[in-house]
């Protein structure tokens, strides 16, 4: 890596850092409603939104009717979404006349967004209209961003609070959330790529003159798609392009929350490749840092609401363990190059020239930001991409597909990453206390039978599904139909969607063609399962702790703020991680990347 690499990649670090504990703070008070600043302007809003809403913002909710209210509100917005996607013929902001979307892709993507997943089976300007992208999508992004968020603040007044059972009240955790975090941020940094020319505009689609026309030869066909043949060959026209239809639209209200909500769902096909969604490096500094602000600052907000600071601090770093390494692994392999190419390219003095793998990416941004990029999109629940990582070498497409499989907890999706962390905590000091005799505790909490069966279902399920799920699709005819690869890369492409999927991510390999049937059914089950069921016991934990008492430290507690305990955490998260998916990982990228040694 060269020296300007580094600095890339350790100003990413520094903004981040430098932005994560100032927005800590403003969370930590917004959540335990200390005065932020924004509710002197903004809490008549917030007061209305609870009275048009039937809502008392007094009444708390043990974990299950917070577990209820979360899950009925995501149903019916599932329901509101799949309405607009087969209805959007109908109804407004349609200037490119865009059909209804079929009913399979319709459930996929429904259940896509409201999973905080934004798999996308589609190409957003050629399937959807304005009104979807932003009455659709970009509501939900919000929303499903919002749900994560909540979730977490009350899985914390589970360690917090002590012989109660209420843990708060998620419509006005949702509430919050959106109004004082999500939305004024996402505000910001919209205007801000709008500065930089990324369109929000309902002006239909642009038709512009090229600067350099373009020409090819084109097969002959009749109005029914037959080919016409002359003395046994193909009829061919030579067609001349002087036109190019852009495709405009609302996009940077879509891009700024779909970075700062970790969602992922692009308004265009390619993503963040695309130069209006993602024109210049500065904005893709914005985007990595938006992306990644929300998750590590809540670790901040942990540690302030458990009212010990270095909580929060200890589990920021064993993220930053897991994920500054990787990071510099695919930037690495990717520097290195195809070396099958380099072989090829030889200089006049035969010296092997290795600009590094440059497919798939970017020019604007170069190897080590679409690097650091597809590393930390793959490490929280974000799935934006600024290159294709189905192009990476099967070294460097590994990494994007390891912290997957980490179970996003690098530095995990707003809200949704950081629970995780702490039920890989819960487990961490277990397996301390299985070593010493003794019951453990985290946070003066004793961890018994009923929290590791919970954390069990969260750790141990999501890769029995994306197993499952990867075996059904190798398997059956309808799931090989979908790969354009044979042999490794075949079976790393299906890996990924499934380990997307249930990550709840939304990148893919994208050699693969999610768009059929089977796809977007199985796709929509392993989404589904693979954000609510590990909701769902994340808030049975809280409940469970909540009703506790505060055990005071002694001299047998294990600390959990110091270095020992860093090194614990991060174990559990790497060996669940290896021992589960190494096989898998075997077949896929290793072995490939074995092969193309050998050639």
């Amino acid at each position: 890596m060269t020296n300007s690499q580094w600095l890339q990649i350790g100003f990413f670090f520094f903004a981040l850092l430098v932005l994560a504990k100032p927005l800590g703070w403003y969370m930590a008070r917004v959540y335990e409603d200390k005065g932020f600043g924004l509710d002197r302007w903004f809490g008549w809003l917030e007061r209305l939104i609870y009275r048009v809403g039937g809502v008392d913002p007094q009444k708390e909710m043990d974990w299950k009717n917070y577990a209820l209210a979360m899950l009925l509100f995501n149903i019916v917005g599932g329901v509101v979404l799949y309405a607009i996607l087969r209805l959007q013929n109908y109804l407004p902001l349609n200037p490119a006349g865009q059909s209804a979307v079929a009913p399979d892709l319709a459930f996929n993507t429904a259940i896509s967004f409201i999973t905080n997943t934004n798999w996308q089976n589609y190409g957003g300007e050629s399937t959807l209209s304005y009104f979807t992208q932003m009455a659709g999508l970009a509501v939900h992004n919000f929303l499903s961003a919002a749900t994560g968020m909540a979730i977490l603040v009350a899985f914390i007044r589970g360690f917090v609070r002590k012989e109660t059972k209420d843990l708060g009240n998620f419509w006005v955790d949702m509430t919050r959330s959106i109004l004082y975090i999500l939305l004024p941020i996402s505000l910001v940094i919209g205007l801000v790529l709008i500065s930089q020319g990324t369109p929000q505009t309902f002006a239909p689609y642009q038709n512009v003159t090229l600067l350099q026309p373009t020409s090819y030869d084109q097969a002959v066909s009749t109005a029914d798609g037959t080919p016409v043949t002359v003395a046994g060959k193909p009829q061919m026209t030579h067609v001349v392009v002087t036109e190019q239809s852009v495709a405009l639209g609302p996009v940077a209200s879509q891009v700024a929350i779909k970075m700062l909500g970790t969602n992922g769902g692009g308004f265009y096909n390619v993503n963040s490749a695309h130069p209006y969604e993602n024109p210049n490096a500065f904005t893709n500094m914005i985007e990595m840092l938006a992306l990644t602000a929300i998750s590590a600052a809540f670790c901040f907000t942990f540690g302030i609401m458990a009212g010990d600071k270095r909580q929060g601090l200890a589990v920021l770093l064993a993220m930053l363990v897991l994920l500054v390494p990787m990071v510099y692994l695919c930037v690495h392999f990717e520097q290195q190059g195809n070396p099958i190419l380099n072989h090829l390219t030889a200089g006049k003095d035969g010296a092997v020239l290795n600009n590094g793998n440059m497919e798939g990416k970017e020019v604007r941004f170069g190897i080590a930001n679409s690097g650091l990029f597809a590393t930390i999109t793959t490490g929280t629940s974000c799935g934006a991409v600024n290159a294709m990582h189905d192009s990476f070498t099967p070294m460097g497409g590994f990494v994007p597909l390891w912290m997957l499989m980490l179970g996003e907890v690098v530095l995990g999706g707003v809200g949704s990453g950081l629970y995780v962390m702490l039920i890989f905590a819960i487990v961490a000091v277990f397996v301390a206390g299985l070593m010493v005799g003794r019951t453990p505790e985290y946070l003066g909490k004793k961890i018994q039978a009923f929290e590791m069966k919970m954390a069990s279902l969260v750790i141990l399920f999501p890769p029995v599904l994306i197993l499952a799920c990867t075996a059904i699709g190798v398997t059956t005819a309808a799931g090989r139909a979908g790969v354009s690869n044979p042999g490794a890369h075949g079976f790393s492409e299906i890996l990924y969607a499934f380990t997307s999927q249930v990550a709840n991510n939304g990148s893919a390999f994208a050699g693969i063609n999610g768009n059929t049937p089977f796809y977007n059914l199985l796709g929509s089950v392993a989404m589904w399962f693979g954000r609510f069921w590990l909701a769902i016991p994340a808030l049975a934990i809280a409940g469970s702790l909540a009703r506790k008492k505060i055990v005071p430290q002694g001299s047998g507690t294990l600390p959990t703020h110091n270095l020992l305990f860093i090194v614990m955490l991060v174990s559990t998260v790497i060996i669940v991680g290896a021992l589960t998916f190494f096989p898998a990982l075997a077949l896929g990228p290793v072995v490939e990347h074995l092969k193309m040694l050998n050639q």
